[in-house]
Formats: C-alpha cells, structure tokens, sequence
C-alpha cells in the first residue's frame, strides 16, 4: 500500500546502493512512476527488471550539462514531477597532517554542487506538477553530521553543512510557489560506503530501517527528517553547546595522527 494517496511522478538519484536502493525498490512496489539515476547503467537496469514503472537514466550528477539533460527527458517521458529525492553522494575522510585538496574536490562536488545541479533541473519539474493543481516536494539526503563539527569530516561535513543550509534557504523562497522541500539527515546506516569507514558507528541502523524513516517522513512533509532518533538528538544536542565545551568534546573525539590507518 502506497504512503501516498495517488501515485506519485518520482525522480531518485543515488538509486543503486545503500539507502537509494532500498527506498526505489519500496517506491517501485507501492506503484510510483519513478525515474532511477546513478552512474551504472547496468545496476539501473538490473534494478528496473520486471517493473513497468521504472524509468533508468544512467547519470553523473558531478557533469551540470547531464543532469540537466537528464531533466528535460524526463520532461518528454513524465512531463512533471510530483517528488525529486537528490540521494546521490560520497564519502572520504581528511587526514592531517595532508591537506589533500584532490580529495575535498572529490567529495565537494558529487555531495554539493552536484545535489545543486539536481536542483537546478528538478525545480521547472516540480513547478509543473504546482500547474497541474499537485502538491510538489524537492528533498535532498544530508548527513547528521552536518549538525555538528565532527574530526577529518572537513570535507564530507562541510558539503553535507552546505547542502542542509542551502535547502533551508531555498524552502523559504518556495514557499509561495507551493514547493515544499525536506532534508534527510541520517546518523549512520549500514551500506557499503560506511562499511569502509574505520571508527566506531553507534546506533548504526539497516537500509530498510532508513529507507522507512525517510518515505514515512516525506509523506507526511516533514521538514527535517532524521534517525535514529536517539542519536541524531544527541548529535543536535552537542550541536548548540557553547564552543568551548563543543570542542573540547571534539577533541576527545579526533584520533593523534599515528593513530591514521
């Protein structure tokens, strides 16, 4: 049964690993028209077997001209778009003592502009839904770190910071248009960009959970949506603290530099 009252007119970007994955095949099952994105055509079609319903448009959200490309086909194949969930991303740590900038760029622009070039082609899609008398929601997958300063997240932090606040901003100026917008700030997740991570999770829930949350939270336009709840409050908590204390706590947290796998 769909969360939703009518099918839904559905672009997912990052739809062939972790939480993308898990939320298309849900989305796919409850009977949306969804259009999947990520950059390996064979996982998109592998994905899209068997479902009429699913639209595969392979795509690099890191190339501007693709992404809005890829908008205008699914304005030939949909005309409009009732839901736009800009999930794609990626992850690496900083290690200081290197300041390795290659690798800020690599993380900054899939996580940032690339969620920003999803915008840039999302929004006449979802003003065409508003035309049509539909309600219309743009969202975007954040981070909980983006709550909070966190040690060698320099790069992943301040991407996923940038994205959250932008968001915000940009739910403001929609408001009159009838745009609702969410962010998605999930603590961490089972998926195989976090299996690669090498520090302790805590309360590191599955896919299905995540996949939940973010579906239930969309349906119901909620404005932020975040879990597991336990820890996303106590990451906001530790986010107001006086800075002193805040980083001081940081500090209790960063790892010397012989300790860097």
């Amino acid at each position: 049964m769909s969360r939703w009252q009518t099918p839904q007119r559905i672009w997912l970007t990052g739809a062939t690993s972790g939480i993308g994955e898990a939320v298309a095949k849900k989305l796919l099952d409850e009977g949306h028209q969804v259009v999947l994105s990520a950059r390996s055509a064979d996982k998109l079609d592998a994905l899209c077997a068997n479902h009429t319903n699913a639209i595969a448009l392979p795509l690099d959200i890191s190339d501007r001209n693709a992404v809005l490309a890829a908008g205008e086909t699914i304005r030939e194949r949909l005309g409009a778009l009732d839901l736009v969930l800009l999930n794609a991303g990626t992850c690496e740590y900083v290690d200081m003592p290197d300041f390795d900038m290659a690798l800020i760029e690599r993380v900054l622009t899939p996580n940032l502009y690339g969620t920003l070039y999803g915008v840039e082609a999302a929004l006449p899609l979802l003003r065409a839904a508003r035309k049509e008398g539909r309600p219309a929601r743009l969202a975007a997958t954040s981070s909980a770190s983006a709550y909070l300063p966190l040690p060698r997240a320099e790069a992943y932090g301040a991407s996923k910071a940038a994205v959250s606040y932008f968001l915000q901003s940009l739910r403001l100026d929609l408001h009159q248009e009838g745009i609702g917008v969410s962010l998605i700030h999930p603590g961490f997740v089972k998926t195989p960009l976090t299996e690669r991570n090498d520090f302790p999770m805590p309360m590191r829930v599955s896919v299905d959970h995540a996949a939940e949350a973010i579906l239930n939270g969309l349906a119901k336009g909620r404005l932020d949506i975040h879990f597991p709840r336990r820890f996303t409050y106590l990451v906001k908590l530790l986010g107001i603290l006086p800075p002193g204390l805040r980083h001081a706590i940081g500090l209790r947290m960063a790892r010397s530099q012989g300790e860097h796998a």
